[in-house]
């Protein structure tokens, strides 16, 4: 080995060191990378799951108002605890305290929003009535409570060209929708869901009809039978 080159030498292990030291802190990046994988999609799962809860909750809660009550409760938890888990626990920055109460307020609403708007498109056929409320009620609630939520987007965009279209949009769906939920309601057989937990009604076919002319009149079967008894046969039979 020359002297030159071992006059270089140390400048080769010097110049490994700060490379390695970046290599390392990439590779503890990537690790914490594939740590987080689980935690993102926990907290991607639970927007719709939250959202769907509270959607079936919604459109079902006249046939048994507390046990929706509780679904809708339960949906709200989780909307929020994803809503923690993206916007707090993974965010790059952590927002500031009135921005984080700003983000859970906006998501409260952005929930029930989408579960309204998802939940009546679901069971239109079901529930028209009320489902043509839900639907436009749905469409402009979210759309507020994500304006709101949005950090890049200013409040007044609320009142700009985009709330307008979303006005505008929820009102002819709302006009459109009460049409066809009438002419819905009008149809025989129309309104049922299929969820009732009480026991069905029995058939009454076999009741006689008023104003039947063989209402009275006693069945063959009946006939033969009361001939058949003792003591009513012609002739004493005492």
């Amino acid at each position: 080995m020359t002297s030159t080159q071992l006059t270089d030498r140390p400048a080769a292990y010097s110049d490994q060191g700060p490379g390695s030291g970046t290599s390392r802190s990439g590779v503890r990046q990537a690790r914490s990378r594939k740590r987080g994988l689980l935690a993102r999609y926990l907290g991607y799962v639970g927007y719709f799951v939250g959202a769907g809860l509270i959607s079936g909750a919604v459109v079902h809660h006249p046939l048994d108002p507390a046990r929706y009550t509780l679904i809708a409760m339960y949906g709200v938890l989780v909307f929020l605890a994803a809503t923690v888990l993206n916007e707090f626990v993974l965010a790059r920055q952590r927002p500031t305290l009135p921005r984080a109460i700003a983000i859970m307020g906006a998501s409260l609403l952005l929930s029930f929003g989408i579960g309204m708007l998802s939940g009546g498109l679901q069971h239109f056929e079901d529930f028209p009535t009320r489902a043509a409320v839900l639907i436009p009620a749905g469409m402009m609630l979210s759309f507020i409570a994500y304006v709101l939520k949005d950090e890049d987007t200013s409040w007044r965009r609320i009142f700009g060209l985009a709330g307008l279209a979303v006005l505008v949009t929820a009102l002819i769906s709302f006009a459109g929708l009460r049409q066809v939920a009438a002419n819905l309601t009008e149809q025989p057989g129309s309104g049922g869901h299929g969820h009732s937990s009480g026991a069905e009604e029995p058939e009454e076919e076999h009741q006689p009809k008023a104003g039947d002319p063989t209402a009275g009149a006693p069945t063959p079967k009946a006939t033969r039978s009361q001939s058949a008894k003792p003591g009513h046969a012609d002739g004493p039979g005492h």
